[in-house]
């Protein structure tokens, strides 16, 4: 009867990378195809993560009144995909980030390196880099001014873009209140899912928790985690349990 038993251990060893891959995004690591079906996922709710402004689905936005940007003005009138945990802080994980590969020489012979090494060489961060429950839809100028800042609140610091409550300072950001709990949730998930590769300081975890406390799950973060569980094939359990439990994950 050990015997079995020892067979059934070691497979389950074998086993354990994929296990520990499957909570993540396993199944597309384009993304330009991400962005694709996230158009998908807000095809009925064209709203701008930060700022709350409607887009179309060339992806044009309608500004805000009173909406104003110190910089990025010609990005201010169309969407962009923004990482809410930027790709930064998990790239730089990856040797091609940080010291380029020898596939990464452009067609002049010049070496490369950083983001568009790391998307050429690595299929783990492409992945990575493409997973859905990471991505929201932000007005370009918002999105070129938080670049690449950590969370972190703001006290006394004006908005950065007029009527919307995003304030960027001292190379920080912090987002407004409509986003702050899905923000949460999101770094819980990259945390969880891909964790060798990222982990949160322990002053970004506990505003994370606050946030999350502070700011529960709404019926479109449930949707939108319903939608993307469909395409991208995992789920968000920091989102989908406490949807169940408000019963706002409808069949």
């Amino acid at each position: 009867m050990k015997k079995p038993l020892l067979s059934l251990a070691l497979l389950f060893l074998l086993l354990l990378p994929t296990l520990a891959l499957a909570a993540g995004n396993s199944t597309n690591d384009s993304f330009a195809q991400a962005k694709k079906m996230l158009g998908q996922v807000y095809a009925d709710h064209r709203v701008t993560f930060y700022c709350g402004a409607e887009y179309d689905a060339q992806g044009n936005v309608t500004l805000p009144d009173g909406f104003a940007t110190p910089k990025h003005e010609k990005r201010a009138d169309k969407i962009e995909w923004e990482h809410s945990l930027p790709a930064e802080n998990f790239g730089q994980t990856f040797a091609e980030w940080r010291e380029g590969s020898p596939e990464c020489v452009d067609n002049k012979g010049k070496a490369f390196k950083g983001r568009k090494c790391a998307e050429k060489v690595n299929a783990e961060y492409r992945l990575m880099q493409a997973d859905m429950y990471n991505l929201y839809p932000a007005i370009g100028a918002v999105n070129a001014m938080r670049s690449n800042f950590n969370y972190a609140m703001l006290a006394g610091e004006p908005s950065t873009f007029g009527t919307c409550e995003m304030k960027i300072a001292d190379r920080k950001a912090e987002p407004p209140v409509r986003a702050r709990g899905q923000i949460a949730r999101t770094y819980f998930y990259m945390q969880d899912a891909y964790g060798p590769r990222y982990h949160m300081s322990r002053q970004q975890e506990q505003l994370m928790q606050a946030w999350d406390k502070q700011y529960p799950v709404d019926k479109w973060e449930c949707t939108r985690a319903k939608r993307i569980e469909a395409l991208q094939g995992n789920e968000n359990k920091f989102v989908k349990q406490p949807c169940i439990a408000a019963e706002l994950w409808s069949n």
